[in-house]
């Protein structure tokens, strides 16, 4: 039995999730069963109650709000818990149009892709301001560079993962998860692909950033640390190659003094030189003992990957799980709109 589980990370959303709800598909073809999960992260208002009363199947309950990629991390570990051969993540706010979801997950269904990323064409978003297009396109490069991929909405959340793809991700930033989980599935050598997908106007704005100058610097910070956990050593002998070009700049007035024998001995070039060439060995040294901790990562990552593996064997429950009750559902969130959905099949198994 194929088993597609929707999650839905939330904070404070009772507002804008029955909107997102009644659009979310209970039948798609190539799956016997499509179920919501929804992942509380420290909400103070009626999410749980409305996730409830709107036939969510499970949820994800965390004790306080742990931010946006720790959620989605343990959505993760919960859909895969729970057996899901496929899990689709999609936004609370409702800016993804939920009628796309098949066509996310046809690449995976056909075996094409192991993580498939809804693209928004975000050129085209027209509430987008020029210069936010022009950051999301640039930042978009500066992923493909460094995961290897080629993906074409780098900080899309409307996303697919197969059952081994998701095994393998482990996301540890606390701001967001979209950057760091490509430029690990690239390293991973995880097949992703890319699927256009329609978005709907949003009601409210983003809440994990203040301004787009805040956003622009949280990611930078973050793709650079992912990088730099993945390729340390090109990262330390780059710079340590930068360092030995200042050196032998600063030591060419010496030089040509001494060829030419021109005098003026250009002491403080040499000394300035010098500076360079010893902080040029002590980022090559860097290099080295990065690159054996990034090693060190690399086992631990498998390491947790067979944990779950046995989790999963062993049946072991999801953490902060809860199973609704379906005496709570709402006869009139039964309702659900599009050709794939039908009153019958709201009612949770």
């Amino acid at each position: 039995m194929t088993t597609l589980i929707i999650q839905i990370p939330c904070l404070n959303e009772e507002e804008q999730l029955p909107t997102l709800l009644s659009a979310l598909p209970r039948h798609i073809d190539g799956f016997d069963k499509v179920e919501w999960l929804v992942i509380d992260d420290g909400s103070t208002d009626r999410t749980l109650d409305v996730a409830r009363e709107y036939g969510v199947d499970h949820i994800v309950r965390l004790t306080h709000n742990k931010g946006l990629a720790s959620a989605f991390q343990a959505g993760l570990d919960a859909c895969l818990k729970l057996g899901a051969d496929v899990i689709v993540n999609t936004d609370a706010d409702n800016q993804y149009d939920s009628s796309a979801i098949p066509a996310l997950v046809a690449p995976i269904l056909s075996g094409e892709a192991d993580m498939v990323v809804g693209d928004r064409d975000v050129s085209n978003v027209a509430e987008f301001s020029a210069i936010k297009k022009f950051l999301q396109k640039a930042g978009t490069r500066v992923v493909q560079w460094a995961s290897g991929t080629d993906v074409q909405d780098a900080t899309s959340g409307f996303r697919a993962y197969n059952r081994e793809a998701a095994l393998q991700l482990v996301v540890v930033t606390k701001f967001t998860y979209t950057l760091e989980s490509l430029i690990q599935a690239g390293k991973n050598l995880v097949a992703i692909s890319n699927v256009s997908v329609p978005r709907n106007d949003v009601a409210r704005p983003s809440r994990l950033f203040n301004s787009t100058g805040s956003y622009v610097r949280r990611n930078s910070l973050s793709i650079f640390r992912v990088w730099a956990g993945y390729e340390p050593l090109r990262l330390f002998w780059s710079a340590a190659l930068v360092l030995v070009i200042l050196a032998a700049i600063c030591w060419l007035p010496f030089i040509v003094s001494a060829v030419t024998n021109s005098g003026g001995g250009h002491l403080q070039s040499v000394i300035l030189g010098s500076v360079f060439l010893i902080a040029a060995v002590q980022m090559f040294s860097l290099g080295v003992l990065a690159d054996l901790m990034a090693s060190t990562r690399v086992v631990s990552q498998r390491t947790l990957e067979r944990v779950r593996r046995i989790e999963l064997t062993l049946g072991v429950e999801p953490s902060h799980y809860e199973r609704v009750d379906p005496s709570l559902h709402r006869d009139a969130a039964r309702g659900n709109s599009g050709d794939q959905l039908s009153s019958e099949t709201t009612v949770i198994r």
